[in-house]
């Protein structure tokens, strides 16, 4: 029997509303039902986070370790599977099958080492290592139909009017919004991870994760055709540090060969899209978020700042 985590089941029923209580009700039986179709074999207890049960397991024909992962199709997952075909394991794990059940995105994929994250590495070294894995997997064009940067960007632009004074970071957004009117018109076309966060990074299991370039993998992507600069807020806040947020920005966009004005535009987009969330769940801007747009808002214009290339 499958046994669906309570966290994931609470979480599901704040974000997803019927849809998530619907989703959990019919996890047991999909995942069963995968087990068998794949012919695959369960071999460890089941992960999960906010939105997605994973399945340690071996596909019984060739011994192959893999995770099956179900998760409900949303905006935001639904473009999976089709980014992680376009990587083809550069930089992430591989899709090894995928398929869906009454709403459920079922994906089935390369096995990682769930006991290594970034979390055990010094914070500047688990920055380098995401920029270096975002030059990999956003060096591709994203694939047809994975949303768009641009439109989300509108939207942004157009709810900031509804924004009251009194939300304690208004001011703090409608800076961030003048600064991404410059670039409104330049949302680029690379596929972009979206929550390349520390614990979204894991150890590989190839012969060839022994510290080359293919000893970390990215895994749970969001995936969104944009500017690579939209990629970066993660690492600026994870394990959050105000002292090291500008020079984070600049080994990023660095290594990543960024233009760091639109990069910062970019960033400020994200942080931006944050306060928008926040506002309308009724919550305050994170201090680490509101942190990290302050910073870049200090940096100057567009017009003002150089360093890099767009990719």
């Amino acid at each position: 029997m499958i046994e669906v985590p309570a966290a994931l089941a609470r979480a599901q029923a704040k974000y997803e509303g019927d849809a998530g209580r619907a989703f959990v009700a019919a996890l047991p039986g999909h995942a069963a039902d995968f087990l068998a179709r794949w012919r695959l074999r369960r071999t460890g207890p089941a992960r999960h986070g906010m939105t997605a049960l994973v399945l340690p397991v071996v596909r019984e024909r060739d011994g192959t370790p893999a995770a099956l992962k179900l998760q409900l199709l949303t905006a935001e997952s639904e473009g999976e599977a089709a980014a992680l075909a376009a990587w083809a394991g550069d930089g992430a794990v591989r899709l090894l099958a995928h398929g869906e059940a009454d709403g459920t995105g079922v994906l089935l994929l390369e096995a990682a080492d769930p006991a290594a994250d970034l979390d055990g590495l010094p914070a500047r070294r688990a920055v380098e290592i995401i920029a270096r894995l975002l030059a990999r997997l956003t060096s591709r064009s994203a694939p047809a139909g994975v949303r768009s940067l641009a439109d989300g960007t509108a939207r942004m632009l157009a709810g900031i009017g509804d924004v009251p004074p009194a939300f304690p970071h208004a001011p703090l957004l409608r800076e961030c919004a003048a600064v991404v009117r410059e670039v409104v018109d330049e949302p680029g076309d690379r596929l972009l991870h979206w929550d390349l966060h520390f614990r979204n990074v894991l150890g590989s299991r190839r012969p060839t994760g022994d510290g080359g370039e293919d000893a970390w993998l990215a895994i749970d992507p969001k995936p969104l055709a944009g500017h690579p600069g939209f990629d970066l807020f993660p690492a600026l806040r994870n394990r959050f540090d105000p002292d090291d947020v500008a020079a984070r920005f600049d080994l990023m966009t660095g290594i990543l060969g960024l233009d760091r004005a639109r990069a910062r535009a970019w960033t400020l987009a994200r942080v931006l899209q944050q306060g928008l969330w926040a506002w309308r769940d009724g919550e305050p801007l994170g201090e680490d978020e509101a942190f990290v747009g302050r910073t870049l808002l200090a940096r100057g214009a567009v017009s003002g700042q150089g360093g890099g290339h767009d990719s």
